[in-house]
């Protein structure tokens, strides 16, 4: 497993996604390792997103309302890598088609790692967030500040994820004359692109017109599934004024619930 974790952080520092290193059109990572990893992290911060029932529990002095509290954290643990891999297992199949439509010479399981890999980068931003989130859950009641919060962490490991998988799709895709054909450079730039981390853009291989299109459509996408798997496997933080339940009733939306804690905590 300690192999799986350096894999992680070979794809955190850019040393997976450097272009002379992905010329056989994927990434050279352990899928199934990687996919560990995701549910170990996820776990993590679904066990800091927990924290604030916990904490509840134990403020009230009350057994009942104690052990609900351990029940959300269980609950939180094993439904956020739950969210990743639901969410990863109904965007595949798009994300594939798409890719092919814009003439990428990706296969299918480099799609896979690729998607393994963005999520990885995901999952260790939000576990890395995690004890800040179960701070801010242990020290304040204020369940709508709590949710928000976790709310915009989500969205911004999300979007730091996706801005991975752009950039190494771009160079995944990009024509392999491009590297094969590439003037010899000099110790110093050679340097220069190793600092480069997977989010840094590439300057040989402008990325297309059509492409920024379909992945945008993409993300759009993911970013929706995502939201939405979310709000059925809810809830993840536990409101204080409902009994814990494992799965809640399908009602209202995502957008609408985050609308409505937003103004509440204006109120």
């Amino acid at each position: 497993m300690l192999n799986w974790f350096r894999q992680v952080d070979e794809i955190l520092r850019g040393e997976k996604t450097r272009t002379e290193r992905m010329d056989s059109a994927s990434l050279d990572i352990s899928a199934g390792g990687i996919a560990v990893v995701v549910v170990v992290l996820a776990g993590i911060y679904g066990f800091s997103m927990g924290s604030f029932a916990l904490a509840r529990g134990i403020e009230s002095g009350d057994t009942t309302t104690f052990n609900a509290g351990w029940m959300q954290m269980i609950a939180s643990t094993v439904k956020m890598p739950l969210l990743f891999m639901c969410t990863l297992g109904i965007t595949f199949p798009s994300l594939y088609v798409f890719n092919a439509l814009v003439g990428s010479r990706l296969r299918l399981p480099a799609v896979m790692r690729l998607l393994i890999a963005a999520l990885a980068v995901n999952v260790t931003v939000l576990a890395s967030l995690g004890p800040i989130v179960a701070f801010f859950s242990v020290s304040t009641p204020n369940y709508p500040f709590v949710l928000l919060l976790n709310v915009a962490v989500c969205a911004g490991a999300g979007f730091l994820g996706l801005a991975f998988l752009l950039q190494t799709l771009h160079r995944l895709s990009g024509p392999r004359e491009l590297v094969e054909n590439a003037e010899p450079i000099d110790a110093i730039a050679r340097i220069e692109q190793t600092k480069k981390g997977p989010l840094h853009g590439t300057h040989e291989q402008p990325l297309g017109r059509h492409v920024k299109k379909v992945f945008f459509v993409w993300l759009f996408v993911f970013g929706v599934v995502g939201a939405q798997m979310g709000w059925v496997l809810r809830p993840f933080v536990g409101s204080p004024h409902k009994e814990f339940q494992w799965l809640r009733p399908r009602d209202s939306n995502f957008l609408e619930a985050v609308n409505n804690a937003f103004w509440s905590l204006l109120s």
